[in-house]
């Protein structure tokens, strides 16, 4: 399930050429495409955060959790962790940390652990671990004697989009090889969305106020229908 980077590309030529109101290169594209995917990838934790305040639906196919959890399903994955290392280059959000496949690793502050390692109500133990985040892809695990296999769940961060391309004369021609084209990883439904916020970035990239404005007004009313 992905989005074609080449239907989005076209559709987003085919807007801004109307009218004459600018050529979009495939280098401004890539860098316009990839940071679409990253507003709305991003969008989808602030909607969970709002949309769990709210009750939901008993239909099928329209309960807005129900929708926003199967557009993240896919970036779900599980990693080890070694001498306190994340073994997962494309961490986007770490989820649960686990020992031996049966314990969970609770997730304490920094400014936290002093307190918590020298009460003896609350010191870390073997059936009682608990974890400090150290870095983007690393944890500092107490007790420092807890043992096994460290595994955690995390949500990845979708793949660089790239519209593969070559030249001939002076008109770039699109190259589906995978060795040049990677497609959007969102969900199919976010295609109409992809293209007006690249439509957007381009209005501000050539200065062209009328294709800002196409851009912004599409994704309003794309925004609206949505949160309705």
């Amino acid at each position: 399930m992905a989005v074609n980077i080449n239907t989005v590309y076209q559709k987003v030529l085919s807007l801004s050429n109307k009218e004459q109101r600018g050529y979009i290169t495939p280098q401004e594209f890539n860098l316009f495409a990839d940071q679409a995917q990253k507003e709305i990838f991003e969008q989808y934790f602030y909607d969970i955060n709002q949309f769990n305040r709210l009750p939901g639906n008993s239909q099928e196919y329209s309960d807005m959790m129900d929708n926003l959890n199967e557009k993240i399903t896919p970036f779900e994955a599980t990693t080890t962790i070694t001498a306190g290392a994340i073994g997962a280059a494309d961490l986007y959000r770490l989820g649960t940390v686990i020992v031996n496949g049966n314990t969970e690793i609770q997730e304490v502050q920094q400014n936290e652990i002093l307190y918590i390692e020298n009460s003896p109500l609350t010191a870390p133990t073997q059936i009682r671990p608990v974890y400090i985040r150290t870095g983007e892809l690393s944890v500092d695990i107490r007790p420092t004697t807890i043992t096994g296999i460290i595994t955690c769940t995390y949500i990845k961060n979708p793949s660089m989009p790239s519209w593969g391309y070559f030249v001939v004369g002076d008109k770039a021609l699109y190259d589906s090889s995978p060795t040049k084209t990677t497609h959007f990883e969102l969900h199919p439904s976010e295609e109409s969305e992809l293209v007006y916020k690249i439509l957007k970035y381009s209005g501000v990239s050539i200065k062209r106020d009328e294709l800002l404005s196409v851009g912004q007004g599409l994704e309003s009313q794309q925004v609206q229908q949505e949160k309705q």
